[in-house]
């Protein structure tokens, strides 16, 4: 039997959610997306995401794809989306449901993604869910050339969680630095793969060296010992949003046969 297979595009507050993955104890947003199809299309339909997001961080831009024997025009799909909508909770949101080939993953043929780290410089009570407020001074030029140095570097052991499932620590950076948006300041990082919690960490210990907590030679000593417990501590989950996921040129331009 033919299979055919579609993207779906999505944006959550993680907020109240355990994350994207389903948890045997906790709300995911992968659950609650999974249960309000299976309302409207009565059937059940297992979700596969673009990866793990950690307890409380927010995507602005998530896939999934999902497998089906129907080959369903795109009028029904965008009606399919407008209906999800109005059975989710608020703090999900669907934007497009649409086709692609068979041999799409949603995680496996990702080519990069972009995480944004807001770091709150005042007090606000409208972006207490979604960025960390950090009271005193930090030396932002040191924290990029900090940031240089992770872009620099290859094993990320040091900013990953112990006994996980991974085969490799090496994950390619293309892009890290730190910037100045208005009362914020904001980390931008983008890489081929992320490891989980590695993104919070690597947060974390910049931000100590910003606060001269460490200086360029102990990061150097922490990422060349390939020990966890030698870098900083997460940063709080709040603050974090994955932003964009790239694939492969033309992969969302496809024409069911």
């Amino acid at each position: 039997m033919q299979q055919y297979r579609y993207f779906m595009k999505l944006a959550y507050d993680g907020t109240n959610y355990h994350g994207w993955q389903r948890q045997p104890n906790g709300s995911s947003v992968q659950q609650t997306l999974e249960e309000s199809m299976r309302l409207i299309w009565k059937r059940d339909i297992s979700l596969t995401g673009a990866g793990r997001t950690d307890a409380g961080v927010h995507a602005g831009e998530y896939y999934v794809h999902f497998d089906l024997t129907e080959d369903i025009p795109q009028t029904s799909l965008d009606k399919f989306a407008f209906n999800l909508n109005s059975f989710l909770p608020h703090d999900i949101a669907i934007r497009s449901i649409f086709p692609v080939a068979p041999a799409l993953h949603a995680r496996f043929s990702a080519t990069s993604r972009t995480y944004k780290y807001y770091v709150s410089r005042f007090k606000s009570p409208f972006r207490n869910q979604y960025s960390y407020y950090l009271f005193g001074d930090l030396d932002v030029a040191l924290m990029n050339e900090g940031a240089r140095l992770i872009m620099q570097t290859e094993d990320f052991t040091s900013f990953s969680k112990v006994d996980t499932d991974t085969i490799t620590n090496i994950c390619r950076v293309t892009q890290a630095h730190w910037e100045f948006a208005g009362e914020e300041l904001v980390f931008t990082i983008t890489a081929n793969r992320f490891l989980r919690n590695m993104v919070r960490a690597v947060v974390g210990t910049l931000l100590n060296l910003g606060r001269n907590r460490i200086d360029l030679d102990d990061l150097s000593r922490i990422i060349e010992r390939k020990n966890r417990c030698e870098a900083g501590d997460s940063a709080p989950a709040r603050g974090l949003h994955l932003v964009q996921i790239d694939y492969p040129q033309g992969a969302f331009q496809f024409t069911a046969q």
